[in-house]
């Protein structure tokens, strides 16, 4: 059964690891430049960064684009045999750093490992003539890291290494404003486990809890837990499978990506009829319910500020909680193999995920997984 707390519950006096937020998120990717003129084109980013050949690294190319606080490197190996062509040959194109904004990257290093974390890198200062950034590194779920950015010292574009990249090309952004969550998938039997690293390793507190009866279709289910650090700016749901008829979303993320990793990054925007207007005009392809999800919205959750027939019309599904409301809806997944898509949400006051929109959305997510095959 669904079981919710309050974000900031108990967690001042335990905060022992201020996060104030998402500092970047890295994929690694076959063709970094492709990839970051696919999201400047189709989701609104402009160019921000850039690392390789020209600034003196040898083995990898680095785009970085930014649309408000939204902050996303692509990176591609520049030769065969590296560590990052391997990750990609294994798990495709797909997040391997959530990067997160601290005050001091070697205390939440040092607290980290301390309390059980396996060091990725241990705290190094780069340097470039606009200051210094100070960076560390721990591995959470798979071969996902968390990278520590201590920037307060800094005011370059990006980070030390990368030079400003300058483009004629700028399409309008969509309307996005900033990570809202971050959700992975793991191997059955593994969700409590990472639970439990979150609480111990960086200090976060479990605040909503879904189980097979509340996730579940005639087919499939999944079981997820909601950690949310102190001051609740970051939020990592954590997916595991549950048994079922059929083969899971999460069974199918675990098969293509070949372990555990990130699922999808939830961005907020403050106008979703507008952003998923642009993106759709754009190129981007939503999962899709059936219309009749409309016909019962009102009565479901109450009256809202949004024309129901555009939101019908675009497919944004809407939930309420006891806070508010709010409006959701996902892309297709992004890449040749079906695993990473992104979520675009506009909260109206609600701090929930919408547990009220699971039924549907997991049975248009089946549709698709019968598409492929992989049902």
């Amino acid at each position: 059964m669904e079981t919710l707390t309050t974000p900031n519950e108990a967690t001042v006096d335990q905060d022992f690891m201020p996060i104030m937020g998402t500092d970047y998120t890295e994929f690694y990717v076959s063709n970094a430049k492709q990839a970051a003129h696919f999201y400047k084109s189709a989701f609104g980013f402009k160019s921000l960064a850039y690392a390789g050949l020209e600034t003196g690294l040898k083995d990898r190319q680095s785009y970085v684009v930014v649309q408000d606080k939204i902050r996303l490197v692509f990176t591609s190996p520049l030769h065969s045999g590296t560590e990052m062509g391997e990750h990609i040959d294994k798990h495709g194109d797909g997040v391997k750093v959530i990067a997160l904004w601290v005050e001091d990257a070697t205390y939440a290093y040092e607290e980290a490992v301390k309390r059980g974390a396996e060091s990725y890198f241990a705290p190094k200062t780069e340097k470039d003539a606009h200051g210094e950034v100070v960076r560390s590194g721990i591995y959470t779920y798979g071969e996902t890291v968390h990278i520590f950015v201590e920037r307060k010292n800094y005011e370059g574009a990006f980070l030390p290494g990368y030079r400003k990249w300058e483009s004629h090309y700028s399409p309008e952004p969509v309307g996005l404003k900033y990570v809202d969550h971050m959700v992975g998938n793991v191997e059955l039997g593994a969700m409590n486990k990472w639970v439990k690293w979150y609480e111990d390793v960086l200090g976060f507190k479990q605040i909503l809890s879904f189980d097979d009866k509340d996730i579940s279709t005639e087919y499939t289910a999944l079981m997820s837990k909601v950690m949310s650090n102190g001051n609740g700016r970051i939020k990592f749901p954590i997916n595991e499978p549950a048994a079922g008829l059929k083969k899971s979303q999460i069974d199918e993320y675990i098969d293509f990506y070949e372990g555990a990793g990130v699922q999808h990054v939830a961005v907020a925007t403050d106008d979703i009829v507008h952003t998923v207007t642009e993106l759709r005009n754009r190129g981007i392809e939503f999962i899709t319910v059936p219309t009749t999800y409309y016909d019962v919205l009102e009565e479901r959750v109450g009256k809202i500020d949004e024309p129901i027939d555009k939101l019908k019309d675009l497919g944004i599904l809407v939930d309420r909680d006891d806070e508010g409301y709010l409006l959701q809806i996902f892309t297709k997944t992004l890449q040749a193999r079906p695993t990473m898509f992104f979520e675009i949400i506009q909260r109206k006051g609600a701090t929930s995920f919408g547990k009220g929109n699971f039924k549907a959305l997991f049975e248009a997510i089946e549709r698709e997984q019968e598409l492929r095959g992989t049902l």
